[in-house]
């Protein structure tokens, strides 16, 4: 299932989000200047390769910085593809300004990149020796999906079921589509254990899982903040 909208209206402009889609946006735009040979070594360099992590004798061997943990956090703005960043911005646009106006700007975005962090040390964790870089913000927005998932479970989620992006559509409460996403996130997850990834094009299943729990789990703690809300500014 694919979101279309949700019914929770925005009530204040959500900066965070938009300059977080834009920053994607002008990196994709990037990538795509680059040539292709030049493209693979960006993802490597840029994206995590769990085996550069856990094998420092092979990473040194290859030519891999040293002691660099950059990756953990610039992964998370390198894309693969057109339907790679569309999917992701576009799921980031529908989630992220309702969790922008709950938490406050700057929280927002330390859960955002604190999620992709999260999520890159668990798909690490769960493909120890892996040299296929992995690449994408799914992992931060899923952590803004779990926070969603804790502060709007009652949120209406109108979905679609691709390929038919025209219909027919489905409404759905929040807690059911993010739910069932994380299942099948998770037993995804459970079926590709001790399977070998190849290119980039494999799902981290498990960055998916990490980034989810974490925002749930940092946002059962998280309070309200004071913030005024202008109705001329809501989206």
């Amino acid at each position: 299932m694919f979101p279309i909208k949700d019914s929770v209206p925005s009530r204040s402009v959500p900066v965070v989000t938009r300059a977080l889609i834009l920053i994607n946006v002008i990196v994709f735009f990037f990538e795509l200047m680059v040539p292709q040979q030049s493209i693979e070594q960006m993802f490597y360099l840029f994206g995590v390769v769990p085996a550069r992590f856990t094998h420092p004798d092979w990473a040194a061997y290859v030519g891999f910085p040293v002691d660099n943990y950059w990756p953990i956090l610039t992964h998370q703005f390198l894309h693969g593809g057109w339907f790679h960043i569309i999917a992701n911005m576009w799921t980031l646009w529908i989630f992220g300004d309702n969790v922008e106006d709950r938490l406050g700007r700057g929280k927002y975005l330390a859960l955002y990149l604190a999620s992709g962090v999260a999520a890159a040390l668990m798909h690490i964790y769960t493909n120890v020796g892996s040299q296929v870089p992995t690449i994408g913000a799914s992992g931060a927005i899923a952590g803004v999906m779990g926070a969603y998932f804790r502060f709007f479970p009652h949120a209406r989620v109108e979905t679609v079921i691709p390929p038919f992006i025209f219909g027919p559509f489905f409404v759905l409460p929040a807690v059911l589509f993010l739910g069932w996403w994380f299942l099948l996130q998770f037993f995804n997850g459970a079926l590709s254990l001790g399977a070998a990834g190849k290119g980039f094009g494999g799902i981290a299943w498990w960055a998916h899982v990490g980034g989810f729990a974490f925002g749930v789990l940092v946002c059962l703690f998280a309070r309200r903040p004071q913030l005024v809300y202008y109705d001329d500014e809501a989206t």
